[in-house]
């Protein structure tokens, strides 16, 4: 039995540039400023708007990533969990915080000043370790053998290889 779920999907705009910085240990984390606006009709049958503003963290490789590509404007898709955090600030006042931790960042469209080209998709590591990844290792395998000739049939002299839109 599930304890729960803590799962956040957002699709907006960025309000700024992305701001980076690194823990002690090298990590990057990189902080978004995320827009998604909601559209309804009042009872006038008016349009009206309402804005959201997300504060969104990545961590790790995945905050390398948003800290290079994006810019303020650009469509974005984010998925991660939910945290609140409360600290007292200098002057004795309790601070209250919402932030987005982001597991997965994918790019969106173009940016808004005309950046043109599609998105990509990315997915954070899932222990925020401070190693860096490495690609998985390719096996080699034994050579192929080629398959005996199937026996012609009319049906299949009918249909070249190329002919197959898979």
């Amino acid at each position: 039995m599930a304890r729960g779920i803590n799962k956040v999907i957002l699709v907006g705009n960025l309000g700024n540039d992305p701001e980076m910085k690194y823990t002690q240990g090298g990590m990057a984390v990189c902080t978004l400023s995320l827009a998604t606006t909601s559209v309804r009709k009042d009872r006038d049958g008016n349009t009206q708007e309402k804005t959201e503003w997300h504060r969104v963290k990545l961590f790790g490789k995945l905050g390398e990533i948003a800290g290079e590509y994006l810019k303020k404007g650009r469509q974005v898709y984010i998925e991660g969990s939910i945290r609140y955090d409360k600290f007292t600030g200098q002057d004795g006042v309790e601070k209250y915080f919402t932030d987005i931790v982001a597991d997965e960042m994918q790019m969106l469209g173009g940016g808004a000043e005309g950046g043109g080209g599609g998105g990509g998709s990315y997915r954070g590591g899932g222990d925020r370790s401070e190693r860096p990844s490495r690609p998985p290792q390719r096996q080699e395998s034994a050579p192929r053998r080629e398959a005996p000739p199937a026996k012609s049939s009319d049906f299949a002299d009918d249909f070249a290889d190329d002919d197959i839109p898979f």
